[in-house]
């Protein structure tokens, strides 16, 4: 089995092995999964039900990926019907139900599927699921630059821009309560279920207790929304018209989120087997960093965020959608 795979996933016949006793005997051959830059991902068949294995990445946790996180985060997620079935987790490896789905492109989230995703965030921010890592960007950069460091490579210039800007940033907001989030919103990890059309959120690698506008701002800066569409989410996922600070909370979680997209091409560059190139994804959110810092309201932006301390999480008494009861940890992989 093992000469049929590609590069740096030998490791997997041993994790099939580990699998079956649990989850049956292996059908077929592992076939490889597109698009990730992290991990290797492979849908497989055992005990006559398809799964999808994420093999590890080498060195994530240097990322900030607490792997015990992930995975409180994906039993929690699929409890509230928001990700796939949590079927296994080892230290190098995920274990998800496949889900026979289409992709999401950005261009549909910002049109049509708004409210879908904010009902979906709001439910897993406002459950009691705890989360061992924490998740707070100014404190993730600094954790990168010294990890660069280390290897002995230079940091770019625009590093030190982005270190600046995201603690202007975290210095402007409201106080919060921290909330589990997931806190890598690309149009990438959400899926349609060809089965029952439900929208799903996947890859829940990066989740961490944090701050529950930062997944608004990831998603809306991930996927290109308009003025126009940050209104709605706002409003879909508080329930009223947005107020100036969520405004421009919002517009400084936009900003922040390409600070650590950028930062994390930097570390990836120097870390990562997959390939992929790191330093152009780096170049291209400074780029988008930069010229978001230019624009005038970028002070009011500053200004207005820590006004209203309702720019703070929801509070669990909020509405939610009727049916899904609220769990604690989820249930154990």
């Amino acid at each position: 089995m093992r000469e049929r795979y590609v590069a740096g996933v030998a490791r997997l016949e041993e994790i099939v092995q580990r699998l079956e006793p649990t989850l049956g005997p292996l059908s077929g051959e592992p076939e490889p999964l597109a698009g990730g830059i992290t991990n290797h991902n492979y849908r497989v068949t055992l005990g006559g039900r398809q799964h999808v294995i994420r093999v590890h990445g080498a060195d994530t946790a240097l990322l900030g990926i607490d792997r015990e996180a992930e995975r409180l985060a994906s039993a929690a997620a699929a409890t509230l019907a928001i990700a796939p079935a949590l079927d296994a987790a080892f230290a190098d490896c995920l274990v998800t139900r496949y889900v026979a789905c289409s992709p999401v492109s950005a261009a549909e989230i910002a049109a049509g599927e708004l409210d879908e995703i904010a009902r979906a965030l709001r439910r897993f921010h406002d459950s009691r699921t705890q989360l061992p890592a924490r998740f707070w960007v100014p404190d993730l950069l600094d954790d990168y630059a010294r990890t660069v460091r280390e290897r002995g490579v230079r940091l770019p210039p625009d590093y030190a821009e982005a270190r600046a800007v995201a603690g202007l940033i975290a210095a402007a907001l409201a106080p919060h309560e921290p909330r589990p989030c997931h806190n890598d919103l690309l149009a990438g990890n959400l899926i349609r279920s060809r089965e029952d059309g439900a929208l799903l959120i996947v890859d829940w690698e990066y989740a961490g207790m944090g701050h529950p506008c930062f997944d608004l701002g990831n998603l809306a800066v991930n996927n290109d929304f308009d003025e126009a569409a940050d209104e709605r989410l706002l409003r879909a996922y508080f329930g009223e018209p947005p107020s100036d600070a969520r405004r421009a909370t919002l517009a400084l979680m936009r900003v922040l989120s390409d600070a650590r997209e950028a930062a994390w091409g930097v570390l990836q560059a120097e870390i990562s087997e997959i390939d992929f190139d790191f330093e152009r994804y780096a170049r291209t959110h400074f780029e988008r960093l930069h010229a978001a810092v230019q624009q005038p309201r970028m002070q009011d932006w500053l200004a207005a965020a820590g006004h209203d301390r309702a720019a703070r999480a929801p509070t669990a008494a909020a509405p939610l959608d009727a049916g899904v009861e609220e769990e604690g940890d989820g249930p154990a992989a």
